[in-house]
């Protein structure tokens, strides 16, 4: 196990520098029509009105963000997010869509902040019916642009996805993944 961990830490420390030295190679530019889209693991939790008890689940998370440049420092576009777990045949699916603004405080880094607001779903099926109800929604998080060609960046972010689907009803899930981006 220790040494499993060792040689996680300096693949982690190998691809960074590595990545830096690609980032170096391709500078940061942004400009016109960009498009992201990536994959990740959450955790979701619900709250309502009368339920007690309800503890978190953990399962698999993907994004597609996409929009245009206004300038180097903010990007505006639209913003899909979805995590969903399949168990003893039925699934339960949560998501937002969002118009989303993305802000890079130094326009020749690839830190940004991004956030939005839309509508949130939360949907449920199995045994051959569905329910699902839809509501206001925000997403806010934090990325990084790792440049790695002239037009492209490997993306990691972390994400915090809300919803309020309907009176007495809130979720959330929280997503960290990885993304590409062309930009």
């Amino acid at each position: 196990m220790r040494h499993s961990s060792r040689g996680l830490a300096m693949a982690a420390v190998l691809l960074l520098f590595g990545t830096s030295a690609v980032s170096a190679q391709h500078p940061q530019t942004r400009k016109g029509f960009w498009i992201g889209f990536g994959l990740g693991y959450g955790s979701y939790g619900i709250s309502c009105d009368g339920c007690s008890g309800l503890g978190r689940e953990s399962s698999y998370t993907g994004h597609l963000r996409m929009g245009g440049t206004l300038s180097p420092h903010l990007l505006l576009g639209g913003e899909i997010d979805g995590w969903s777990k399949s168990e003893s045949g039925s699934t339960l699916s949560a998501g937002n869509v969002t118009l989303n603004a993305s802000y890079y405080p130094q326009p020749a880094g690839g830190f940004f902040l991004n956030g939005g607001i839309g509508l949130s779903r939360v949907e449920a099926s199995g045994g051959g019916s569905s329910s699902g109800e839809t509501g206001p929604g925000v997403t806010v998080g934090a990325g990084y642009d790792l440049r790695v060609g002239t037009n492209v960046s490997v993306t990691p972010l972390a994400s915090w996805v809300w919803g309020h689907p309907t009176d007495g009803l809130s979720h959330n899930f929280y997503q960290f993944g990885v993304g590409v981006t062309f930009h």
